[in-house]
């Protein structure tokens, strides 16, 4: 299924379930048939109609020739408006941090989850430069789409540098290459050295849930606790044993008891 965004970009959609509208928001090298993503929609579907979009740039939607965040505040609004009007929304990652922006916004969103969006507040981790989507961006322009991975994986997502030549040897390469421009947009979404949007977070309204987990590093469980703090109505949980690439069947029951309420 398909809407159009305001810019006239098409968005595409994967419709299940019945009850409730729940969207979910991806975050980075991710689309609708993720496993992760795929799989959490299956489980909410049970009781919720389940909105599993592709973020532009990625998988069956469209993009355009500019990025700017509030585009992609534009497509999210587009799939609520699709799903009745309003719903309930997760974001995971960097798809934490477009919905909380989101939600910031005013977008009609009458709950709202996220899982570790990766904002740094504190010296537990190595900082990421300022200037960071703009570094990307330039390897884009000049083609250099597996050196944009292979920094974003490093210098965002804290892989090893030892780790990125097995990567590369992997079947999943050539597709995390395919991608490697939304990567600027993760950045961008983000923001200037992924600091806290305080400001923006105090304009949220929707109840919010901000989870992290337990075997994940200390910065994503404290960044989850600052979002929690500056959301004016929200709670921060920590689902023990779980790291970022959390598996759907332990992610749906907490989101689940969340939007049901």
């Amino acid at each position: 299924m398909h809407v159009t965004s305001a810019d006239g970009t098409t968005v595409a959609y994967d419709k299940s379930g019945s009850g409730p509208a729940v969207v979910l928001v991806q975050g980075g090298f991710s689309d609708r048939t993720h496993p992760i993503w795929a799989g959490l929609a299956a489980a909410l579907s049970e009781e919720f109609t389940v909105y599993n979009y592709d973020r532009r740039g990625r998988g069956d939607s469209g993009d355009s020739e500019s990025y700017e965040v509030e585009r992609e505040i534009e497509d999210l609004a587009a799939v609520i408006e699709a799903a009745g009007g309003s719903a309930a929304v997760f974001g995971g990652s960097s798809g934490g941090a477009l919905a909380l922006r989101a939600a910031a916004a005013g977008l009609p969103i009458t709950k709202l989850a996220v899982y570790e969006p990766p904002f740094i507040i504190d010296d537990s981790r190595a900082p990421i430069a300022e200037d960071f989507r703009e570094q990307l961006a330039t390897l884009v322009a000049e083609g250099k789409r597996g050196e944009v991975v292979e920094r974003f994986m490093v210098e965002a997502a804290e892989v090893p540098a030892e780790m990125v030549g097995p990567m590369r040897e992997s079947p999943y390469w050539e597709g995390m290459k395919a991608v490697a421009h939304t990567l600027v947009y993760e950045a961008a979404v983000c923001g200037p050295g992924n600091r806290l949007p305080v400001e923006d977070l105090e304009k949220v309204e929707a109840p919010t849930l901000a989870l992290a987990g337990g075997n994940s590093g200390a910065w994503m469980q404290s960044a989850g606790k600052a979002v929690a703090q500056a959301v004016p109505n929200a709670e921060f949980t920590v689902l023990d044993g779980h790291g970022h690439d959390i598996a759907p069947e332990a992610l749906a029951p907490p989101l689940a008891a969340y939007f049901r309420d």
